[in-house]
């Protein structure tokens, strides 16, 4: 059985969609249907600033490669009438200006099976370019260059290239890009941008060094001139909180004259920093380099809530920057705002949402949704992919990471949000409500006093904050167990504006540290001494990275061993007796490493305890306990820490160091 058996089982069905086209051909020329609104859509109740002076010409796309898997899988989907609609035509009626596809070369074992993600071949994406074609709306083709997913950590050679010199495979990428854009024009597709290689932060196609990254973007963008020479040509990068790397591939684009239209973006707020710097970061490449800008991927959750029994990205605890809630509004507050950036970023010319359709393939058990997503490639990964990626899809295959993401409920029926692709440029300016409780902390000391707050804020649907009065729903007598029950983390509900509200409450011991969480904002009274170099070691505020509280220690750099340090504090006038001591650390990327706490009495180190770093959020947290103080004796408290490094460098937090009476 050959890889397109999906594809073709599923072509003429797809060409009698709902946004025309006849069965069992290939037309030329496609009949465009005129479906973008170019008025506002009326009657939503979704709250959206306008953008003022958004260009005719912005993009606003979204990606929807799994769609064709999706569907295979029984997915179906809705407009807002409730009446079952090809995706592509609900998509444009409410704004979207382009379709974005990722393109493998073969993501297929030799029997067949997909490796899931949509199993997105050549293949798949025309029929993903004749549907966004007849429905008005221009592609956006994402050349991976790999047989399964590309992004910063891992930049896979195709199978059939691997034993390829770096002239051949030069070649390859050359008759591959040629070739596969002529199967789409053939069909009439309308691509719009076509992107050399997918999120190649230092790294494409197996090639680690841009001496020979170079010559394969060269090699796209050549084909994509011949074949399509009116679509952009597209670089695509992500992490611009790192905006010294960003400067770097500009740069090396520049110096090796690579011929390319748009510097793209991936943007995350979860993880890739502030607008702000997102701004500064494309204003700097368009300034410099007189590039065009934009935003390739980014993506909201709109619940925290997992719909198809296989974890999502982005849940409930996670630890990541939580700049909006996870509801609906907060989804579309935060395109609005990235939208709202870009547009007025000098050379910004578009926004593309990433996989606003991929939602549950099923609600009834794991078991069913797992033999779609193994049958159909529907799932993020199946078994199959792990003749390519053994050590990563081959163990970690699954579902949709995110379908809380999409714009689309469960059952297919389309989000007020979905919206936002149209209401961006005029605005629905309606009366603010409530729409989420920011979540409250507190850290109280086990011999203090628990004082909850008697206001929270709401999030209220324009973005704004606003304090309410809140009812906590606790006893005096699960209060009094709060203290007598020893250092604990606590969460108290409440309601507040008719919404829940949620406090958590840290008790704790007393702490002979000062600073001890970096909550000063500073180091001071930690001494730092640098001994091989780190391009950063610094206090920062992150609520999400720190282990509590809003600050942390923060570790990172590229070089490998450039990572090799010691932090340490002197408390002053501390009484003679029996102490404990702890210090927690997490990170990764680190390699080989050498950690641990320690304490000194007279500057002699007289006890230690190792730790460990093993990813995001795996605090491990050392004691030393024990420590017998005499009179006249001076303790001091450190850690001491040395990463090898791998990857793009060794990066790490130290959080909540603790110096209690150890009774």
């Amino acid at each position: 059985m050959k890889k397109t058996w999906i594809a073709l089982l599923l072509l003429p069905a797809l060409l009698l969609a709902a946004c025309g086209g006849a069965a069992g051909q290939k037309p030329v020329e496609i009949e465009k249907m005129d479906l973008i609104p170019d008025t506002k859509i009326e009657g939503s109740s979704l709250y959206v600033k306008q953008v003022a002076d958004l260009p005719e010409d912005f993009i606003l796309g979204m990606d929807v490669s799994s769609v064709i898997a999706e569907e295979a899988s029984g997915v179906r989907y809705y407009n807002f009438a409730g009446e079952e609609q090809d995706l592509f035509r609900t998509l444009a009626e409410n704004g979207v200006t382009h379709i974005r596809v990722r393109v493998w070369n073969d993501p297929f074992d030799a029997d067949g099976h997909g490796f899931g993600g949509g199993n997105n071949d050549i293949d798949t994406a025309l029929l993903i370019g004749q549907r966004a074609t007849r429905c008005g709306m221009k592609l956006i083709v994402d050349f991976h260059y790999s047989d399964f997913w590309a992004d910063p950590g891992k930049q896979m050679v195709p199978r059939a290239w691997a034993d390829m010199e770096i002239e051949d495979k030069t070649e390859a990428v050359y008759q591959y890009t040629r070739e596969s854009l002529q199967k789409l024009k053939d069909a009439g597709v309308d691509v719009g941008m076509v992107q050399v290689g997918n999120e190649t932060n230092g790294a494409l196609c197996g090639e680690k060094i841009w001496f020979n990254i170079q010559y394969l973007l060269q090699a796209g963008s050549r084909a994509i001139r011949e074949v399509y020479p009116e679509a952009l040509v597209a670089v695509h990068f992500a992490n611009p909180e790192n905006a010294e790397s960003y400067a770097s591939y500009a740069s090396k684009l520049d110096y090796y004259n690579v011929d390319y239209d748009v510097f793209a973006s991936s943007y995350y707020p979860y993880w890739h920093g502030t607008l702000e710097n997102l701004s500064a970061v494309l204003t700097n490449i368009h300034e410099t380099y007189g590039k065009k800008v934009m935003v390739m991927e980014t993506s909201y959750a709109y619940t925290a809530e997992d719909t198809d029994f296989s974890g999502n990205t982005i849940g409930e605890g996670s630890s990541v920057t939580k700049d909006y809630p996870y509801t609906v509004q907060g989804q579309a507050n935060c395109l609005r705002n990235v939208i709202d950036t870009v547009a007025h970023v000098p050379g910004g010319i578009g926004v593309c949402y990433w996989e606003g359709a991929w939602i549950t393939v099923g609600s009834n058990s794991w078991e069913e949704n797992h033999a779609l997503w193994e049958q159909y490639g529907s799932g993020w990964a199946s078994s199959y992919a792990a003749v390519y990626d053994p050590d990563d899809a081959g163990k970690y295959y699954g579902g949709s990471a995110v379908d809380n993401q999409a714009f689309f409920d469960p059952s297919g029926h389309p989000l007020e949000s979905l919206r936002v692709f149209n209401l961006v440029r005029w605005g629905n300016e309606v009366e603010p409500q409530a729409d989420a409780i920011e979540d409250s902390r507190l850290t109280v000391d086990l011999a203090g006093v628990i004082e909850l707050p008697e206001t929270v804020n709401a999030v209220m649907t324009d973005d704004s904050k606003q304090a309410v009065p809140v009812t906590w729903n606790i006893s005096e007598e699960e209060l009094q167990a709060m203290y007598e029950g020893g250092p604990a983390v606590y969460t108290v509900l409440g309601e507040a504006g008719g919404l829940e509200a949620r406090c958590t409450v840290n008790m704790v011991e007393f702490n002979f540290l000062r600073n001890p969480g970096f909550e000063d904002g500073v180091l001071d009274p930690w001494v730092l001494e640098d001994l091989a170099g780190a391009d950063e070691l610094e206090v920062k505020k992150n609520p999400l990275d720190a282990k509590s509280g809003d600050w942390e220690m923060h570790f990172w750099s590229a070089a490998q061993d450039s990572v090799e340090f010691t932090l340490e504090q002197t408390p002053e006038e501390l009484p003679a007796g029996t102490y404990k001591y702890a210090v927690s650390i997490m990170g990764g990327d680190c390699g080989e490493t050498e950690i641990y706490a320690y304490v000194k009495l007279d500057g002699q180190i007289v006890g230690t305890a190792p730790l460990g770093i093993s990813g995001y959020n795996n605090w491990d947290t050392g004691w030393i306990r024990g420590i017998q103080l005499q009179e006249g004796q001076t303790l001091t408290v450190g850690i001491y820490v040395k990463a090898q490094g791998e990857y793009n460098g060794a990066w790490g937090k130290i959080d909540d160091a603790m110096l209690n009476s150890d009774r």
